[in-house]
């Protein structure tokens, strides 16, 4: 039987996804599936790790019917995810303790505050690449370890496991054979020394995360293990290509050489640019990440990281009920060509890169009597890009690295006003990928290689799609005036907070809170 086939799982943040993806690297056939999303609490954001397993399962059977095929035609099984989000279960039961707690969850912010004020944070970022904030995933498993009911029983009792989504879903697939993650998602914990390559006793010891219950940490193109779950598919696939969805989209854009950057517009953003073989230093709001293991050895990526960007588009629509459908918004931004000097600041769960204060709080500012929702939704379009050019110009001083262009994707990189806009705002052309589904694509490029599927990136490179680039055509005076109106805005979030233009010419971004 020819396996002529790839199965992809793309787990974001409100959806999963399931992709059959061919040798020529063409999707043949897609399906999708939200899960709840939870606030217990102001702040506070879970998901159910057994509703988006059994998500995986339902899209994957579905996709596999779409494409016409059995699993066994299938040469691998490869996972994309939502990074950051903690979970933690019960190895004998194979159930989660607690619900996932999600990437954007601030629950942790006062613990990290603490260790902020006690001193440690120069020691984890130097360690970790990262800085001290609830956005990354061993806070909250420490706030579990110390809040959930039962759980010290079971740790003591060594049935006791924590992963991000990847390592969750990876010890689904395998039956409960596999506790492994790999590189990137790894390296988005505080947990993992990207220079040793290896859990951190030290941080671990710090975080009151018992380093046993973490996953082995390897390659993302090692062959994981096999799908052993008899209620997902009969057929033993291997399991390759694990990788977090930012850096899958960097791999799946072709962003292989230094000083390449892309940015994946999702509920949040993440902006990465790939720096080589060693781990450039960041500060100032950005992240040192590991961009993704391959064959042992690591390649590193600078991100900058932006909480809320297509969520404020949907809290525009579900909240405010300001629009319906997409078309409806479009006709509506069309009757307002310019802002009037309305902004929206989306700190609904605070703000990241470059200003990375997890207090602070969304706001609209400058709307009179004549505003219109019209102005209000491309406020909530508009302040997406300005924030990615907060990012990118800090990119840009902290790596020393001018940015020749930049490659979009994710579900707002489909707006034509809005890729436009980011364009005129960075002075930079926009390369917008003419593929839908690059974070998957990425897991499965990697999955590819890894098994023997393509033979090398350049018989990849060879039948990838081509872009549609976006050239800045605004003027100066009015990106000056625009800019000088976001900084005011962001500014009375924050209280003093850096704009488009102080983050070009090297203001400090406001620390944790």
């Amino acid at each position: 039987m020819n396996q002529d086939y790839i199965l992809a799982i793309d787990q974001s943040t409100s959806a999963t996804k399931s992709l059959i993806v061919d040798r020529v690297g063409r999707i043949v056939a897609k399906s999708s599936a939200e899960h709840t999303q939870y606030y217990p609490q102001a702040g506070w954001v879970e998901h159910d790790p057994m509703e988006i397993y059994a998500n995986v399962k339902k899209t994957a059977q579905q996709a596999l019917m779409q494409a016409g095929i059995e699993a066994d035609r299938l040469a691998a099984l490869t996972v994309t995810n939502q990074r950051e989000t903690a979970v933690m279960w019960d190895s004998s039961t194979g159930q989660p303790v607690y619900n996932a707690i999600v990437w954007q969850c601030q629950r942790t912010a006062d613990n990290c505050a603490a260790l902020r004020t006690a001193g440690h944070e120069s020691s984890v970022q130097a360690k970790s690449g990262l800085m001290l904030d609830p956005y990354f995933s061993a806070a909250k498993w420490g706030w579990m370890l110390e809040q959930v009911e039962g759980v010290r029983q079971k740790l003591a009792e060594g049935k006791l496991l924590a992963g991000t989504i990847d390592s969750w879903l990876v010890w689904k697939l395998t039956g409960g054979a596999v506790h492994a993650t790999d590189y990137t998602n790894a390296s988005r914990t505080s947990l993992f020394n990207i220079h040793s390559l290896g859990w951190d006793e030290q941080l671990c010891e710090l975080f009151g995360v018992p380093i046993q219950l973490l996953p082995e940490v390897r390659s993302s193109d090692d062959v994981f293990g096999y799908t052993g779950d008899p209620e997902l598919f009969a057929a033993r696939v291997p399991i390759s290509g694990i990788i977090g969805d930012s850096q899958a989209a960097l791999y799946g854009q072709l962003c292989y050489e230094p000083g390449m950057a892309k940015a994946t517009y999702g509920t949040g953003t993440s902006v990465l640019m790939n720096v080589g073989e060693k781990p450039a230093v960041s500060g100032n709001g950005l992240v040192t990440a590991i961009a993704w293991g391959m064959g042992g050895k690591v390649a590193y990526a600078l991100e900058a990281v932006i909480r809320t960007s297509g969520d404020s588009i949907k809290w525009v629509r579900d909240n405010l009920g300001l629009f319906g459908s997409f078309d409806e918004m479009e006709r509506l931004l069309e009757q307002a060509p310019d802002n009037e000097g309305v902004y929206m600041v989306p700190a609904f769960v605070g703000l990241g890169a470059p200003y990375w204060d997890p207090y602070a709080r969304a706001a609209i500012t400058g709307m009179n009597r004549g505003t219109g929702k019209a102005h209000i939704i491309r406020a909530a379009l508009e302040s997406i890009a300005y924030q990615v050019r907060d990012a990118v110009k800090l990119m840009e001083r902290e790596s020393g690295v001018r940015l020749k262009e930049l490659r979009t994707d994710g579900g707002a990189s489909d707006n034509g006003l809005l890729m436009q806009f980011q364009a005129d705002l960075l002075e930079r052309e926009v390369m917008k990928s003419e593929i839908s589904e690059l974070s998957a694509l990425g897991s499965v490029y990697m999955g590819g290689l890894g098994v023997g599927f393509w033979s090398s990136i350049d018989e990849i490179a060879a039948s990838h799609k081509l872009y549609r680039m976006y050239t800045p055509a605004m003027a100066a005076a009015q990106r000056d005036r625009l800019c000088e109106g976001w900084e005011r805005a962001v500014a009375s979030v924050l209280g003093t907070g850096p704009g488009c233009r102080e983050a070009e010419h090297g203001a400090q971004p406001a620390a944790n809170g």
